[in-house]
Protein backbone atom coordinates (compact mmCIF):
# COMPACT_ATOMS: atom_id res chain seq x y z
CA UNK A 1 0.00 0.00 0.00
CA UNK A 2 1.15 3.51 -0.74
CA UNK A 3 0.19 6.90 0.68
CA UNK A 4 0.56 10.24 -1.01
CA UNK A 5 0.36 13.63 0.65
CA UNK A 6 1.85 17.08 0.42
CA UNK A 7 3.85 16.59 3.61
CA UNK A 8 5.59 13.53 2.12
CA UNK A 9 6.68 15.47 -0.96
CA UNK A 10 7.79 18.52 1.04
CA UNK A 11 11.28 19.48 -0.22
CA UNK A 12 12.75 19.83 3.25
CA UNK A 13 11.37 16.48 4.36
CA UNK A 14 12.63 14.69 1.26
CA UNK A 15 16.05 16.28 1.61
CA UNK A 16 16.32 15.20 5.25
CA UNK A 17 15.52 11.60 4.32
CA UNK A 18 18.04 11.81 1.49
CA UNK A 19 20.78 13.12 3.80
CA UNK A 20 20.27 10.16 6.14
CA UNK A 21 19.90 7.68 3.28
CA UNK A 22 23.03 8.87 1.45
CA UNK A 23 24.99 8.21 4.65
CA UNK A 24 23.72 4.62 4.65
CA UNK A 25 21.01 5.01 7.27
CA UNK A 26 17.46 3.90 6.61
CA UNK A 27 14.91 6.55 7.60
CA UNK A 28 11.13 6.09 7.58
CA UNK A 29 8.00 8.04 8.41
CA UNK A 30 6.38 6.51 11.47
CA UNK A 31 3.32 6.60 13.69
CA UNK A 32 0.64 9.24 13.60
CA UNK A 33 1.53 10.79 10.26
CA UNK A 34 1.27 7.41 8.51
CA UNK A 35 -1.87 6.43 10.42
CA UNK A 36 -3.67 9.69 9.69
CA UNK A 37 -2.69 9.66 6.02
CA UNK A 38 -4.18 6.18 5.70
CA UNK A 39 -7.37 7.37 7.42
CA UNK A 40 -7.60 10.56 5.31
CA UNK A 41 -7.16 12.73 8.40
CA UNK A 42 -5.05 15.85 8.80
CA UNK A 43 -1.38 15.34 9.65
CA UNK A 44 0.07 17.82 12.13
CA UNK A 45 3.39 16.22 13.11
CA UNK A 46 5.89 14.41 10.92
CA UNK A 47 7.89 11.82 12.86
CA UNK A 48 10.79 9.89 11.42
CA UNK A 49 12.37 6.67 12.68
CA UNK A 50 15.89 5.74 11.69
CA UNK A 51 18.56 3.17 12.43
CA UNK A 52 21.12 5.99 12.82
CA UNK A 53 21.98 6.84 16.43
CA UNK A 54 20.99 10.31 17.65
CA UNK A 55 24.52 11.70 17.57
CA UNK A 56 24.84 10.67 13.93
CA UNK A 57 21.47 12.24 13.10
CA UNK A 58 22.60 15.45 14.79
CA UNK A 59 25.91 15.56 12.93
CA UNK A 60 24.44 14.75 9.52
CA UNK A 61 21.50 17.15 9.86
CA UNK A 62 23.63 20.01 11.12
CA UNK A 63 26.18 19.37 8.39
CA UNK A 64 23.41 19.65 5.80
CA UNK A 65 22.48 23.08 7.12
CA UNK A 66 19.38 22.09 9.09
CA UNK A 67 18.65 23.57 12.51
CA UNK A 68 18.74 20.78 15.09
CA UNK A 69 17.40 20.77 18.65
CA UNK A 70 18.31 18.04 21.14
CA UNK A 71 14.77 17.53 22.44
CA UNK A 72 15.18 14.04 23.91
CA UNK A 73 18.58 12.67 23.00
CA UNK A 74 18.65 10.27 25.97
CA UNK A 75 15.63 8.55 24.42
CA UNK A 76 17.00 8.81 20.91
CA UNK A 77 15.09 11.87 19.68
CA UNK A 78 16.34 15.04 18.02
CA UNK A 79 14.15 17.63 16.30
CA UNK A 80 15.29 18.71 12.86
CA UNK A 81 13.86 21.82 11.21
CA UNK A 82 13.92 21.44 7.43
CA UNK A 83 12.51 24.24 5.29
CA UNK A 84 10.42 25.44 8.22
CA UNK A 85 8.95 22.02 9.08
CA UNK A 86 9.81 20.34 12.40
CA UNK A 87 10.62 16.63 12.24
CA UNK A 88 11.11 14.50 15.34
CA UNK A 89 13.79 12.01 14.32
CA UNK A 90 14.08 9.03 16.67
CA UNK A 91 16.47 6.13 16.57
CA UNK A 92 14.95 2.62 16.48
CA UNK A 93 14.80 1.57 20.11
CA UNK A 94 13.56 -1.02 22.55
CA UNK A 95 12.71 -0.80 26.23
CA UNK A 96 15.28 -2.10 28.70
CA UNK A 97 13.21 -1.35 31.80
CA UNK A 98 10.12 0.68 32.72
CA UNK A 99 8.44 1.77 35.94
CA UNK A 100 5.02 2.59 34.56
CA UNK A 101 5.99 6.18 33.82
CA UNK A 102 9.58 6.32 32.56
CA UNK A 103 11.50 3.92 30.35
CA UNK A 104 15.18 3.13 29.97
CA UNK A 105 15.80 2.37 26.29
CA UNK A 106 18.52 0.92 24.15
CA UNK A 107 18.97 1.55 20.45
CA UNK A 108 18.47 -1.18 17.88
CA UNK A 109 18.81 -1.70 14.15
CA UNK A 110 15.58 -3.71 13.97
CA UNK A 111 12.36 -2.08 12.81
CA UNK A 112 10.41 -5.02 14.28
CA UNK A 113 11.87 -4.40 17.73
CA UNK A 114 11.10 -0.70 17.38
CA UNK A 115 7.50 -1.47 16.38
CA UNK A 116 7.06 -3.93 19.26
CA UNK A 117 7.59 -1.21 21.89
CA UNK A 118 4.84 1.05 20.51
CA UNK A 119 1.43 1.29 22.12
CA UNK A 120 -1.15 0.46 19.43
CA UNK A 121 -0.85 -1.46 16.19
CA UNK A 122 -2.17 1.51 14.20
CA UNK A 123 0.81 3.51 15.51
CA UNK A 124 3.33 0.83 14.52
CA UNK A 125 3.21 1.71 10.83
CA UNK A 126 6.08 3.07 8.75
CA UNK A 127 6.44 4.51 5.26
CA UNK A 128 9.47 5.22 3.10
CA UNK A 129 10.22 8.41 1.18
CA UNK A 130 7.96 7.33 -1.69
CA UNK A 131 5.00 6.68 0.63
CA UNK A 132 5.17 2.87 0.49
CA UNK A 133 3.81 1.54 3.78
CA UNK A 134 5.79 -0.95 5.88
CA UNK A 135 3.64 -2.95 8.31
CA UNK A 136 5.67 -5.17 10.67
CA UNK A 137 2.79 -5.90 13.09
CA UNK A 138 -0.29 -6.14 10.87
CA UNK A 139 -1.46 -2.65 11.82
CA UNK A 140 -2.92 -1.95 8.36
CA UNK A 141 -5.76 -4.33 9.07
CA UNK A 142 -6.59 -2.48 12.28
CA UNK A 143 -6.43 0.93 10.58
CA UNK A 144 -8.85 -0.32 7.94
CA UNK A 145 -11.23 -1.67 10.61
CA UNK A 146 -10.65 1.36 12.87
CA UNK A 147 -9.76 -1.11 15.59
CA UNK A 148 -7.68 0.36 18.42
CA UNK A 149 -5.63 -2.58 19.67
CA UNK A 150 -2.58 -2.77 21.89
CA UNK A 151 0.64 -4.10 20.42
CA UNK A 152 1.21 -7.66 21.68
CA UNK A 153 0.14 -8.26 25.26
CA UNK A 154 -2.10 -5.41 26.45
CA UNK A 155 -1.18 -5.94 30.09
CA UNK A 156 2.52 -5.60 29.31
CA UNK A 157 2.04 -2.48 27.18
CA UNK A 158 0.05 -0.78 29.93
CA UNK A 159 2.55 -1.63 32.66
CA UNK A 160 5.27 0.00 30.59
CA UNK A 161 3.40 3.31 30.83
CA UNK A 162 0.08 3.63 32.65
CA UNK A 163 -0.78 6.72 30.64
CA UNK A 164 -1.56 4.26 27.85
CA UNK A 165 -4.81 3.50 29.68
CA UNK A 166 -6.07 7.02 28.97
CA UNK A 167 -4.57 6.99 25.47
CA UNK A 168 -6.53 3.79 24.75
CA UNK A 169 -9.84 5.51 25.44
CA UNK A 170 -8.79 8.68 23.65
CA UNK A 171 -7.70 6.78 20.55
CA UNK A 172 -10.96 4.85 20.53
CA UNK A 173 -12.90 8.13 20.68
CA UNK A 174 -10.90 9.66 17.82
CA UNK A 175 -10.01 6.71 15.59
CA UNK A 176 -12.15 3.77 16.69
CA UNK A 177 -15.25 2.33 15.06
CA UNK A 178 -18.01 3.25 17.50
CA UNK A 179 -20.38 0.70 15.95
CA UNK A 180 -17.97 -2.19 16.52
CA UNK A 181 -17.30 -1.15 20.10
CA UNK A 182 -14.14 -0.95 22.13
CA UNK A 183 -11.52 -3.72 22.08
CA UNK A 184 -12.50 -6.18 24.83
CA UNK A 185 -8.96 -7.34 25.67
CA UNK A 186 -7.75 -3.77 25.90
CA UNK A 187 -10.67 -2.75 28.11
CA UNK A 188 -10.09 -5.69 30.46
CA UNK A 189 -6.37 -4.86 30.70
CA UNK A 190 -7.17 -1.23 31.49
CA UNK A 191 -9.60 -2.27 34.22
CA UNK A 192 -7.13 -4.64 35.88
CA UNK A 193 -4.38 -2.01 35.86
CA UNK A 194 -6.52 0.96 36.89
CA UNK A 195 -4.54 1.53 40.08
CA UNK A 196 -1.54 2.52 37.96
CA UNK A 197 -3.27 5.79 37.11
CA UNK A 198 -2.69 6.97 40.68
CA UNK A 199 1.03 7.28 39.93
CA UNK A 200 0.57 9.61 36.96
CA UNK A 201 0.99 13.35 37.25
CA UNK A 202 -2.04 15.63 37.05
CA UNK A 203 -0.43 17.35 34.07
CA UNK A 204 -0.25 14.14 32.04
CA UNK A 205 -3.78 13.11 33.02
CA UNK A 206 -5.11 16.57 32.22
CA UNK A 207 -3.53 16.62 28.78
CA UNK A 208 -5.10 13.29 27.86
CA UNK A 209 -8.53 14.21 29.23
CA UNK A 210 -8.57 17.48 27.28
CA UNK A 211 -7.80 15.60 24.06
CA UNK A 212 -10.32 12.87 24.81
CA UNK A 213 -13.16 15.27 25.57
CA UNK A 214 -12.34 17.30 22.44
CA UNK A 215 -12.95 14.25 20.21
CA UNK A 216 -15.98 14.44 17.89
CA UNK A 217 -17.95 12.01 20.09
CA UNK A 218 -16.24 10.78 23.27
CA UNK A 219 -19.44 9.53 24.92
CA UNK A 220 -18.86 5.81 24.31
CA UNK A 221 -15.21 6.06 25.32
CA UNK A 222 -16.08 7.85 28.56
CA UNK A 223 -18.87 5.36 29.28
CA UNK A 224 -16.31 2.56 28.84
CA UNK A 225 -13.96 4.39 31.20
CA UNK A 226 -16.72 4.45 33.80
CA UNK A 227 -17.45 0.76 33.23
CA UNK A 228 -13.78 -0.15 33.73
CA UNK A 229 -13.42 1.92 36.90
CA UNK A 230 -11.07 4.39 35.22
CA UNK A 231 -13.27 7.48 35.32
CA UNK A 232 -13.73 7.19 39.09
CA UNK A 233 -9.95 7.26 39.54
CA UNK A 234 -9.38 10.16 37.20
CA UNK A 235 -12.38 12.25 38.33
CA UNK A 236 -14.06 10.89 41.46
CA UNK A 237 -17.73 11.82 41.48
CA UNK A 238 -17.92 12.34 37.71
CA UNK A 239 -21.12 11.11 36.06
CA UNK A 240 -21.07 10.12 32.38
CA UNK A 241 -24.86 9.64 32.19
CA UNK A 242 -25.65 12.90 30.41
CA UNK A 243 -22.58 13.19 28.19
CA UNK A 244 -24.27 11.35 25.31
CA UNK A 245 -27.26 13.68 25.60
CA UNK A 246 -24.96 16.69 25.35
CA UNK A 247 -23.20 15.29 22.27
CA UNK A 248 -26.58 14.79 20.61
CA UNK A 249 -27.66 18.34 21.44
CA UNK A 250 -24.42 19.81 20.10
CA UNK A 251 -25.49 18.71 16.61
CA UNK A 252 -22.35 19.60 14.70
CA UNK A 253 -21.19 22.39 17.02
CA UNK A 254 -17.46 22.72 17.54
CA UNK A 255 -16.38 20.21 20.23
CA UNK A 256 -15.49 21.98 23.47
CA UNK A 257 -13.84 19.90 26.19
CA UNK A 258 -14.71 22.56 28.80
CA UNK A 259 -18.43 22.18 28.05
CA UNK A 260 -18.23 18.41 28.23
CA UNK A 261 -16.21 18.50 31.43
CA UNK A 262 -18.85 20.75 33.00
CA UNK A 263 -21.47 18.07 32.29
CA UNK A 264 -19.24 15.28 33.62
CA UNK A 265 -18.54 17.09 36.87
CA UNK A 266 -16.39 15.48 39.54
CA UNK A 267 -14.40 16.39 42.63
CA UNK A 268 -11.22 18.47 42.69
CA UNK A 269 -11.30 18.93 38.92
CA UNK A 270 -8.84 21.82 38.98
CA UNK A 271 -6.24 19.87 40.95
CA UNK A 272 -6.75 16.51 39.29
CA UNK A 273 -6.46 17.86 35.74
CA UNK A 274 -3.96 20.66 36.49
CA UNK A 275 -6.16 23.31 34.89
CA UNK A 276 -4.67 26.71 34.10
CA UNK A 277 -6.10 29.93 35.53
CA UNK A 278 -7.80 30.68 32.21
CA UNK A 279 -9.34 27.19 32.10
CA UNK A 280 -10.45 27.50 35.73
CA UNK A 281 -12.23 30.75 34.88
CA UNK A 282 -13.98 29.28 31.83
CA UNK A 283 -15.13 26.14 33.62
CA UNK A 284 -16.23 28.14 36.66
CA UNK A 285 -18.37 30.53 34.63
CA UNK A 286 -20.07 27.67 32.79
CA UNK A 287 -20.80 25.70 35.96
CA UNK A 288 -21.92 28.76 37.92
CA UNK A 289 -24.50 29.79 35.32
CA UNK A 290 -25.97 26.35 34.56
CA UNK A 291 -28.39 26.62 37.48
CA UNK A 292 -29.39 30.25 36.92
CA UNK A 293 -32.42 31.53 35.01
CA UNK A 294 -30.57 33.98 32.77
CA UNK A 295 -32.02 34.00 29.25
CA UNK A 296 -29.95 33.24 26.14
CA UNK A 297 -29.75 36.97 25.39
CA UNK A 298 -28.66 37.80 28.94
CA UNK A 299 -25.99 35.09 28.81
CA UNK A 300 -24.78 36.40 25.45
CA UNK A 301 -24.46 39.92 26.87
CA UNK A 302 -22.66 38.76 30.00
CA UNK A 303 -20.38 36.01 28.68
CA UNK A 304 -20.24 36.19 24.89
CA UNK A 305 -21.45 33.69 22.28
CA UNK A 306 -19.19 30.73 23.05
CA UNK A 307 -19.75 30.39 26.78
CA UNK A 308 -23.42 31.34 26.47
CA UNK A 309 -23.92 28.42 24.07
CA UNK A 310 -21.95 26.14 26.41
CA UNK A 311 -24.24 26.99 29.31
CA UNK A 312 -27.47 26.47 27.36
CA UNK A 313 -26.27 23.13 26.01
CA UNK A 314 -25.18 21.99 29.48
CA UNK A 315 -28.53 23.04 30.99
CA UNK A 316 -30.46 21.10 28.38
CA UNK A 317 -28.30 18.00 28.83
CA UNK A 318 -28.27 17.98 32.63
CA UNK A 319 -31.93 18.89 33.14
CA UNK A 320 -33.12 16.85 30.14
CA UNK A 321 -35.03 19.78 28.70
CA UNK A 322 -35.26 21.20 25.17
CA UNK A 323 -33.06 24.07 24.12
CA UNK A 324 -34.83 27.48 24.14
CA UNK A 325 -36.53 28.59 20.95
CA UNK A 326 -34.31 30.57 18.58
CA UNK A 327 -31.47 30.41 21.10
CA UNK A 328 -28.68 31.10 18.60
CA UNK A 329 -30.28 34.36 17.49
CA UNK A 330 -31.13 35.34 21.05
CA UNK A 331 -27.49 34.91 22.10
CA UNK A 332 -26.48 37.05 19.16
CA UNK A 333 -28.97 39.72 20.20
CA UNK A 334 -27.45 39.81 23.65
CA UNK A 335 -23.91 40.02 22.33
CA UNK A 336 -24.77 43.23 20.47
CA UNK A 337 -26.98 44.80 23.14
CA UNK A 338 -25.96 47.79 25.24
CA UNK A 339 -27.43 48.50 28.64
CA UNK A 340 -29.32 51.80 28.22
CA UNK A 341 -28.35 53.32 31.60
CA UNK A 342 -24.83 54.50 32.41
CA UNK A 343 -23.25 56.05 35.47
CA UNK A 344 -23.62 59.51 33.92
CA UNK A 345 -27.40 59.09 33.98
CA UNK A 346 -27.36 58.76 37.79
CA UNK A 347 -24.85 61.48 38.64
CA UNK A 348 -24.53 63.79 40.50
CA UNK A 349 -27.48 62.55 42.54
CA UNK A 350 -25.54 59.38 43.30
CA UNK A 351 -21.83 58.69 43.60
CA UNK A 352 -19.40 56.32 45.27
CA UNK A 353 -20.75 53.02 46.67
CA UNK A 354 -24.36 54.18 46.30
CA UNK A 355 -23.81 54.72 42.57
CA UNK A 356 -22.24 51.28 42.16
CA UNK A 357 -25.10 49.59 44.01
CA UNK A 358 -27.73 51.40 41.94
CA UNK A 359 -26.01 50.38 38.68
CA UNK A 360 -25.89 46.78 39.91
CA UNK A 361 -29.62 46.76 40.65
CA UNK A 362 -30.42 48.33 37.29
CA UNK A 363 -28.33 45.70 35.53
CA UNK A 364 -30.18 42.93 37.40
CA UNK A 365 -33.56 44.34 36.35
CA UNK A 366 -32.42 44.73 32.74
CA UNK A 367 -31.13 41.16 32.56
CA UNK A 368 -34.29 39.83 34.19
CA UNK A 369 -36.34 41.65 31.53
CA UNK A 370 -34.45 39.76 28.81
CA UNK A 371 -32.69 43.05 27.92
CA UNK A 372 -36.04 44.66 27.02
CA UNK A 373 -36.49 47.46 29.56
CA UNK A 374 -35.84 50.93 28.20
CA UNK A 375 -33.81 53.68 29.80
CA UNK A 376 -36.97 55.43 30.99
CA UNK A 377 -38.32 52.24 32.54
CA UNK A 378 -35.02 51.48 34.28
CA UNK A 379 -34.78 54.99 35.71
CA UNK A 380 -38.43 55.11 36.81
Amino acid sequence: MKISADWIAHPGTQRLLQVLGDAGHRALFVGGCVRNALMNLAVHDVDIATEADPETVYTLAQGAGFRVVLTGIAHGTVTVFANGVAHEVTTYRQDVSTDGRHAVVSFTKSITEDAARRDFTMNALYADASGSVIDPLNGLKDVSARHVRFVGDAQARIREDYLRILRFFRFFAVYGDQNSGIDADGLAACASNAAGIDGLSAERIGQEMRKLLAAPDPSMAVASMAQAGILARVLPGADATNLGVLIHLESGATPRWQRRLAVLGGEDIVKRLALSNVEIGTLGRIRNEIGTVLTPAALGWRLGPVEAADILLCRAALFLQPLPMDWHNQIERGCHAQIPVTAADLMPALNGPALGEKLRLIEQRWLASDLMLTKAQLLA
